[in-house]
């Protein structure tokens, strides 16, 4: 049963290019999952009905996960038996009246722009690879894409001349992003400077690791944890937290959801619409130290 797994794997790597972490969250979920059906003697995703499935949770639930856990479990197995299904190796898909654990809406962290100002200068860009962490630092502030996003940049798909990127984001879909001058300053001086040293292996990706391959989600993290601790950055923080802030930002400025929307890349606008409840406390504390009526 585990060969059908793999081959679903497969199809999100190669196929759907979703990211490491994803692909790996989804098949520890899977993995789970088979062992629960090997111990429960059944032998074949056909034999599975709905209540095999309520079961299932119920017991994530007895082994004390949180509903947010619980919930990427059952996102992994509903994909998991939608692909069964539309490759014909299943007659009926079991999953299709289950549906998620309600989850507490948490506001994303995000980073003031003093905060930013700091970060942003923590790495020494007289040194080669201090120079390639600040523009790995700059390009995700000033695009908000995602670390599995930046790690696929290639030269080709940067116009210097426009200030673009051509992204591949999930599912295979391309989007634009756009960076400013400053982001173009740190560019321009990277592939002049560092650039050469890096590229030992004639790479076409922009961003490069030291031994000359194409960067990797985990260097890309520990450049943001060690940009925070050279700041004094108090907070825990990621790439992710990253794009927050560049959403949070554009908004606080001015911008309209929809180009946040197709900036971030996201399918849908309620994902979007997250950043609202960070851009309505500021209007509120606008509102609270601007109005006659407020202030007594």
């Amino acid at each position: 049963m585990r060969d059908l797994i793999l081959k679903f794997i497969d199809e999100l790597k190669y196929e759907k290019n979703y990211s490491e972490l994803t692909i790996n969250g989804y098949l520890s979920n899977l993995d789970a999952f088979l062992e629960y059906l090997n111990e429960n003697n059944i032998k074949s995703y056909n034999e599975i009905e709905y209540q095999d499935i309520r079961n299932y949770i119920s017991y994530l639930y007895e082994q004390n996960y949180n509903n947010k856990t619980i919930s990427r479990h059952i996102s992994a197995i509903r994909s998991f038996f939608k692909y069964l299904k539309v490759n014909n190796h299943i007659k009926s898909n079991p999953c299709t009246l289950i549906s998620n654990p309600k989850l507490d809406k948490r506001l994303p962290k995000y980073l003031n722009f003093e905060e930013v100002e700091k970060l942003l200068k923590a790495y020494d860009n007289n040194s080669f690879v201090g120079l390639r962490n600040s523009l790995i630092l700059e390009i995700l502030y000033s695009t908000g894409i995602r670390v599995s996003e930046i790690t696929n940049i290639k030269l080709s798909d940067i116009s210097i001349s426009n200030k673009t990127i051509v992204i591949d984001g999930k599912g295979n879909k391309q989007r634009i992003v756009y960076f400013g001058n400053i982001c173009l300053n740190l560019l321009e001086l990277y592939l002049k400077r560092s650039y050469p040293i890096l590229n030992k292996n004639n790479s076409e990706y922009l961003i490069l690791s030291k031994t000359g391959k194409k960067i990797n989600d985990r260097e890309i993290r520990k450049v943001v944890d060690d940009s925070a601790i050279i700041a004094g950055i108090k907070i825990k923080i990621s790439p992710h937290v990253l794009r927050h802030t560049f959403a949070t930002h554009m908004l606080n400025e001015g911008a309209d959801l929809r180009s946040v929307q197709e900036l971030l890349g996201h399918e849908n606008l309620s994902t979007t619409q997250v950043y609202t409840h960070l851009t309505n406390e500021k209007i509120r504390n606008v509102y609270l130290n601007a109005h006659p009526r407020a202030r007594k």
